[in-house]
């Protein structure tokens, strides 16, 4: 018998029929623009260190490995407070605890550029991943509950997109302003804007229609929630796939920076950042997904996405700087696609509690973040560059075969 997303004792009530925002309307208009305000603000928070690490290294006189801790236990921290996140906004309500995120996480971005010690970074950054966990998973919830079914593909990639911009933005900014100003400056310069787009996305954000509070705060019933989902043996495998894919993605990225600010490259920390505009490979391949999913399925399309990413850490293997910028530009579109499709996927396998649902999902993406893209390091000082390529291109090769075992249509 197929298992299903609901709770083991959870009544099925009947529900009223969802009242969806539909494609071309004002609302939808209005809904794209706030999730963008907030994938960008978020992402753009959580990824502007990742080009300071080799700052952060000759700042406080730490390894490579220690470095990655300033963007490690943000992504640590996030994992768990997804998970929560995702749980309590079913009471608490999504709009309000996406906004209350974003501001929090802006203002410990502050917090953090004024730290004198290593450690007081960490802890600031550690505690702006724990109020950043209530966007992402909320953000998936509420898209899959309030967008009609047959456009929730193209704005789950629109809202990627968003986190795509932020990321790069983020990444890119910090490289180019620490040209001219502090590292402290920029991080102080961003979480102002951040700010700015909380109360943007506040203003934007259509009230929830179809979102039916649970008046229930006790942990069995969000064991059971989470437990029903993991029953699911397609939404488990949609989980490792989101693992995988954020693994390979961060540690490219976090080692990468290592890799062209030594010889024989020696890049400039603004040159270094330049990389990260391969983001903008990933804000059109994620808003094309949904497309290519109706053509080629969930399933093809992450195959596709890992298959990328592959032959992408494969070519940075080159010599020359022009076949590293490719492979990196080549592994970030297919990780964006890959992620793009997993994470719509969830919304249309969990029938219910779909909070839940995304924050395991997200769970797993950023553990793998947390866990791989520091244990990266290790891999870095002892075997450089082609140990990297060798920890991420098995990765994805796992990636693609779990892809390929993965039936979106059916309760696994």
């Amino acid at each position: 018998m197929a298992h299903q997303s609901l709770p083991p004792d959870e009544p099925r009530n009947e529900r009223p029929a969802p009242v969806w925002i539909s494609k071309g309307t004002p609302a939808y208009r209005r809904a794209e623009l706030a999730l963008f305000l907030a994938g960008f603000a978020s992402f753009s928070l959580l990824y502007c260190v990742q080009p300071l690490l080799p700052a952060f290294a000759a700042t406080f006189n730490v390894t490579p490995a220690a470095s990655s801790l300033a963007l490690s236990l943000t992504t640590g921290m996030l994992a768990v407070s997804i998970l929560l996140g995702g749980a309590y906004s079913q009471v608490l309500g999504r709009r309000g605890l996406m906004f209350a995120s974003m501001m929090l996480g802006a203002l410990l971005n502050i917090v953090a550029a004024v730290m004198p010690d290593w450690h007081g970074l960490l802890i600031a950054r550690a505690l702006e991943g724990l109020v950043l966990g209530g966007v992402p998973a909320v953000a998936m919830a509420w898209l899959a509950e309030e967008i009609e079914p047959a456009h929730l593909g193209r704005t789950m990639g629109l809202y990627v997109a968003g986190t795509a911009f932020g990321g790069m933005a983020g990444r890119v900014g910090m490289g180019a302003l620490t040209e001219f100003v502090s590292w402290r400056i920029a991080l102080v310069a961003l979480g102002v804007l951040c700010l700015a787009c909380a109360v943007g996305f506040i203003l934007l954000l259509p009230r929830s229609r179809n979102f039916t509070p649970t008046r229930n705060l006790d942990p069995a019933f969000h064991l059971r929630a989470w437990g029903g989902h993991l029953w699911n043996r397609g939404l488990l495998r949609l989980y490792f796939i989101g693992f995988l894919l954020m693994s390979v993605f961060v540690t490219v990225f976090n080692y990468a920076t290592f890799l062209l600010s030594e010889p024989p490259y020696e890049l400039s920390q603004t040159q270094v950042s330049l990389i990260f505009l391969a983001y903008g490979f990933g804000i059109v391949s994620s808003g094309i997904t949904g497309s290519l999913m109706v053509h080629f399925g969930a399933r093809g399309v992450i195959a596709c996405g890992f298959t990328l990413m592959l032959a992408g850490t494969l070519l940075t293997l080159s010599v020359p700087l022009i076949g590293i910028i490719a492979g990196i530009s080549v592994m970030t579109t297919g990780f964006f696609i890959g992620h793009a499709a997993a994470s719509s996927s969830v919304g249309r396998l969990a029938t219910v509690y779909k909070g839940h649902a995304a924050s395991l999902y997200l769970l797993f993406y950023y553990v793998g973040s947390s866990i791989v893209g520091s244990a990266g390091g290790w891999f870095w000082e002892h075997g450089g560059w082609s140990a990297i390529v060798a920890l991420t291109g098995g990765m994805s090769l796992a990636g693609a075969a779990l892809a390929l075992a993965f039936r979106p249509r059916t309760q696994a």
